[in-house]
């Protein structure tokens, strides 16, 4: 019985846990609630990853309304593997915020704090295993406003300028999406992604159907963070707390991303994205733009998050890059690095977290001298940044292969050659950290200890992972080939 309905369980657990956090009380009890839920989520996760591997794509009817008339579950490869992705990443995170939340936020907001999260959670899970436009855009909001009162529950006043500015180009965002959903709804007489899926090669040509597409590429463009629609994401990442920065970079772009790559080769179809209406002469001199230029700005931080922060608007130029090359190679490469990215993005993030709760604060003048104080943080911090740079052996080194490959395999030996000169580039942002945290003179005058093992464990999960899926490739590459072969047949 359980089996059967773990698609809408996925989206339902999170969703009736959140207000019980109201409800049961501050502190251990909102937080004890959230780890069960976060991981019975995972292993939701984990049985669907098994049903659709073993029995093919679920399709599951709310309420029992068939499709397109009802709401559709539909899971598959791709997305089986985002939602495993989703949940891995906030089940780790979960041990890590017991004494994170206690340290950043004030104890009255705790079951503000759990309550926002899995509603986030839900939100996120809810927008990749939906087969319905519409669906998604709502569970996009349940997400996107969970999030905004996340980052405003910072300490640094700054965290109620990122909460704004993340709502106002939020709702820019959501509001080309939805106008694009109901543009498709007026072109066909549907909301289905399946049925539109269907019915969109015939009216490839309708101008109402062009203009659909257009508003859906700059509104999920803005959700993912892509160059130049990005300047929420800095302020964001920098001033949240550091158990909502960790959450937000492993998952929220990765599913903004997810949707992207369903709506353009899923919905409209690889004839009608790439062959007809190509956008990939768009979005491919943006992804280059945003790694170079956002390393740049990596490079010239002071503070380690908004370092980060920067790095992650690069990475999603390597992700863009993937998708906009159109082949399979590339498509490969875009959804192993959207895995990957989470995984390193989500270590480095707790490992900062673990460095705000001992020395107060992020910036280079805090981390010096505790790679002796605070080893394994930071080496869990080391074995990420090496993933970053793509180090053989790690995960970053097995997507930007992919994407090199890609961009070989279309005589585009440049991009080839900014992606590397990127990946240097990364080398020398993550040594500044490196410098400063072994080379640095630390402040004798106080005392640093290692943080709680709960937080270091979290760091070190993510951080073994990015090596473990850096020498056994069989479950992210051969899904992520699997679900690009599935993207490019679409439209076929």
């Amino acid at each position: 019985m359980i089996a059967a309905n773990l698609a809408a369980l996925q989206v339902a657990v999170p969703l009736i846990g959140a207000p019980l956090c109201t409800l049961v009380g501050r502190g251990a009890r909102a937080w004890a609630l959230s780890l069960i839920i976060t991981w019975a989520a995972f292993a939701m996760a984990i049985g669907l990853m098994v049903q659709v591997a073993s029995d093919g794509s679920i399709s599951y009817m709310m309420g029992d309304w068939p499709a397109p008339w009802g709401i559709e579950y539909r899971v598959d490869i791709f997305n089986a593997f985002v939602l495993l992705l989703v949940t891995g990443v906030a089940s780790a995170v979960m041990p890590f915020a017991y004494h994170s939340v206690k340290a950043e936020i004030s104890a009255d907001k705790h079951r503000l704090f759990y309550t926002a999260y899995l509603l986030t959670f839900a939100g996120l899970l809810g927008m990749t295993i939906t087969g319905d436009a519409f669906n998604a855009f709502v569970f996009m909001e349940i997400s996107s406003l969970s999030s905004y009162v996340l980052i405003s529950l910072g300490r640094d006043r700054r965290a109620l300028f990122a909460s704004y500015q993340y709502l106002v180009l939020g709702t820019i965002g959501a509001t080309f999406f939805v106008i694009a959903i109901g543009l498709l709804y007026i072109a066909t007489g549907t909301l289905n992604m399946a049925d539109l899926a269907e019915r969109l090669p015939a009216l490839s040509s309708n101008t109402v159907v062009i203009a659909a597409y257009a508003f859906l590429i700059v509104g999920l463009s803005l959700k993912l963070a892509l160059f130049p629609l990005h300047l929420w994401l800095p302020n964001a990442y920098t001033f949240a707390p550091s158990v909502v920065s960790a959450l937000l970079a492993g998952t929220a772009t990765k599913v903004g991303v997810y949707l992207l790559l369903r709506f353009m080769f899923g919905v409209f179809g690889v004839d009608f994205s790439i062959g007809e209406h190509p956008v990939a002469g768009l979005l491919m001199p943006l992804a280059m733009v945003a790694a170079v230029s956002c390393s740049l700005v990596a490079i010239t931080q002071v503070n380690v998050k908004r370092l980060l922060a920067y790095s992650s608007l690069a990475q999603i130029g390597y992700i863009v890059l993937g998708i906009s090359l159109a082949n399979e190679t590339g498509l490969t490469g875009a959804v192993v690095h959207l895995f990957n990215h989470a995984l390193m993005k989500g270590a480095m993030f707790i490992a900062l977290g673990c460095i705000m709760l001992r020395v107060g604060g992020t910036d280079f003048e805090h981390i010096k001298g505790l790679g002796k104080r605070m080893p394994l943080t930071m080496v869990a911090f080391v074995l990420a940044g090496l993933s970053l740079i793509g180090i053989p052996g790690t995960v970053g080194f097995v997507s930007k292969w992919y994407l090199v490959l890609a961009a070989l395999e279309r005589d585009l030996w440049p991009i080839a050659v900014i992606i590397m000169i990127t990946s240097l580039m990364a080398a020398v942002y993550i040594w500044r950290v490196l410098e400063a945290a072994y080379f640095g003179e630390p402040d004798t005058s106080i005392e640093i200890k290692e943080a709680p093992w709960p937080m270091v464990s979290a760091a070190w999960v993510l951080a073994a992972a990015c090596v473990l899926f850096g020498l056994a490739t069989d479950l992210t590459v051969g899904t992520a080939n699997e679900a690009a072969r599935m993207m490019l047949g679409a439209g076929s």
